[in-house]
């Protein structure tokens, strides 16, 4: 037999099969249709972006690979179907099936044998993150509640629902704190007067402070609800997504905050099998230094706290094998000429500064809403000459198509992208519409920064099964699975198993083979310090593990790692699920 899927019956031929002369998939000319179409499968194969990775598996990584595939077959049959909640009124039922909507199956996911596999795994390096959008907002919310001095304020009077929900918001550190001053609860509040945070989160008018960390998470995430709301379409959610940055800012940019966001942060990512980051980070927040009531001008101490907790945490046994992290400096894409200009220069002095910190350059915020790359291009021109004047290499890693577009402007932005030598594509989700883009993407070595539960919850596609990256990967471009925006979008934790397990579950083609290769693409694209020429990158890039740079030791070290997870699947799982049995 061609394919054991086409066994025929053992029941035999039916008496009407022989009257009707129907053909038998025993017949000979029935088996060679089915080795051309095997043969034809296994052709396109050749064509993906993984079948590399694929050809270097040892026998002990096929069999983990092969293992994992078959406990994800049972997982679909027996834990993504509706018999759990047969006994719940229908109205209350949720339909369970793979690969359905991120935030109704994240609960379920985190109880399966899928799980801790992919919880497990190695995964290389985090390219595409908001740092601010990064840190666990139920334990922010805990670390401002317990941080002395914190205060908040209000742009109106928070007495009723609408004004909880749409009123702006900011904490920040003061020592001038009015303790006799009217609740921001009641409609004798005075706008942006400052108040202590303790004593009004105990006064909220809704359960104290339980009742304040709920509706604090709700101003600072995008909720359940939002999340399902797709007939809103993608303006709706952006605008919700866009409040929360400015709250979140302002929580985390004191200095005792963000130093211990900076640990609990690195100790999420290393925990979850990840050895470096690559941050974006859209530089508008005031920052404060410890105990002082003014914020600093510029960003020079923002560098050097996280520099500091950087090293302080490889100095632990846990951080040891972490491998650290840089920034892309990010400017807003609604950014008029000057603040544009302006935002480039000062990402030209922190680089001079802190040239191991600073990695790249790009433009952020909604794209549908925001000034196109081509509309940049003089900005961009005046970037690149600064830098040669200032003696300084900045790339620039875009976001380009992130969008529904099909050839409107926003969609059009991939053909500046790389026309401007961006060395990754952040999200690319419409790139599969552009086959000339493809090929040049392609040859170019690009890889595209996939953020596949961020597109599903801002509203690009409905579940992991319609994303394009599927059709991407078998064109033969390079990937990497990044998170976005976790704190926000749902994910919750840090890190990348809930984008890997979805990218799991729903890519048919993909299996944990074909995670390991998005992974090691991860780290061959990972903007390690120190800076390289183009001609330098891309020979790293080609090169591979067969380089001789930092790139290529750190790609033979995930490779060793990627080893070892693969024969802890084997003595984990291969009682119950190895051999050809399963």
């Amino acid at each position: 037999m061609a394919s054991s899927s086409f066994s025929e019956s053992e029941a035999g031929i039916s008496d009407w099969e022989v009257e009707e002369g129907l053909p038998q998939l025993s017949d000979q000319f029935i088996q060679k249709y089915l080795e051309g179409r095997e043969a034809l499968i296994e052709q396109e194969k050749t064509q993906r972006s993984d079948y590399a990775f694929r050809q270097t598996l040892n026998p002990l990584a096929i069999e983990a690979c092969t293992i994992a595939s078959k406990i994800r077959a049972e997982e679909q049959l027996k834990t993504w179907t509706n018999e759990k909640d047969e006994l719940l009124p229908r109205v209350e039922r949720v339909n369970y099936f793979p690969g359905m909507m991120f935030t109704l199956a994240k609960e379920r996911m985190e109880t399966t044998k899928s799980w801790q596999i992919i919880k497990k795994m190695p995964k290389g390096a985090l390219l595409h993150a908001h740092f601010d959008a990064m840190i666990d907002v139920d334990w922010l919310i805990d670390q401002v509640l317990g941080t002395n001095g914190m205060a908040i304020q209000a742009d109106q009077a928070l007495s009723t629902v609408d004004a909880r929900t749409r009123g702006l918001i900011k904490f920040r550190y003061t020592k001038a704190l009015c303790n006799n001053a009217h609740s921001i609860w009641t409609e004798s509040y005075q706008a942006e007067q400052l108040l202590p945070l303790k004593p009004t989160a105990e006064d909220f008018p809704n359960g104290g402070v339980e009742g304040f960390k709920v509706w604090l998470k709700r101003r600072c995430t995008i909720t359940l609800e939002e999340s399902l709301d797709h007939q809103h379409g993608v303006d709706i959610v952006w605008e919700k997504f866009k409040s929360c940055f400015p709250i979140l800012n302002s929580m985390i940019f004191y200095e005792p905050i963000l130093r211990a966001s900076m640990q609990h942060l690195l100790h999420q990512l290393t925990d979850d099998g990840l050895r470096w980051v690559d941050f974006r980070m859209a530089f508008l927040f005031d920052y404060q230094q410890e105990g002082c009531e003014g914020p600093e001008i510029g960003y020079e101490e923002v560098f050097r706290v996280i520099a500091e907790e950087v090293e302080n945490f490889r100095s632990t046994k846990e951080g040891e094998n972490f491998w650290g992290c840089r920034f892309i400096w990010c400017a807003l894409r609604s950014f008029e000429k000057k603040q544009i200009v302006d935002s480039m220069k000062e990402c030209i002095l922190m680089k001079q500064k802190y040239p191991g910190l600073i990695a790249g350059f790009d433009v952020v915020g909604q794209e549908d809403m925001g000034r196109p790359l081509a509309d940049l291009t003089p900005e961009f021109f005046w970037f690149r000459k600064r830098c040669m004047e200032s003696g300084v290499d900045i790339p620039f890693y875009f976001h380009a198509g992130e969008c529904l577009g099909d050839g409107d402007r926003t969609d059009q932005n991939l053909f500046d992208a790389i026309l401007l030598g961006t060395r990754r594509i952040g999200h690319g989700f419409s790139l599969y519409k552009h086959p000339l883009l493809i090929e040049m993407v392609k040859q170019k070595k690009i890889l595209i920064e996939s953020c596949p539960i961020s597109n599903e919850v801002l509203r690009l596609t409905s579940s992991i099964k319609s994303h394009p990256v599927p059709a991407l990967l078998a064109r033969g471009v390079a990937v990497a699975l990044c998170n976005d925006d976790p704190a926000i979008l749902g994910q919750g934790k840090n890190g990348l198993t809930h984008d890997f397990w979805q990218a799991f579950q729903g890519w048919e083609n993909l299996g944990l083979e074909g995670l390991g290769s998005l992974a090691e693409n991860s780290v061959r694209y990972a903007a390690f310090d120190p800076d390289q020429t183009t001609k330098e990158w891309s020979k790293d890039i080609k090169d591979g593990v067969f380089g001789n740079g930092i790139r290529a030791a750190r790609m033979r070290e995930f490779n060793l790692e990627w080893n070892k997870f693969c024969e802890w699947i084997v003595m984990e799982y291969a009682v119950d699920y190895g051999g050809d049995g399963g």
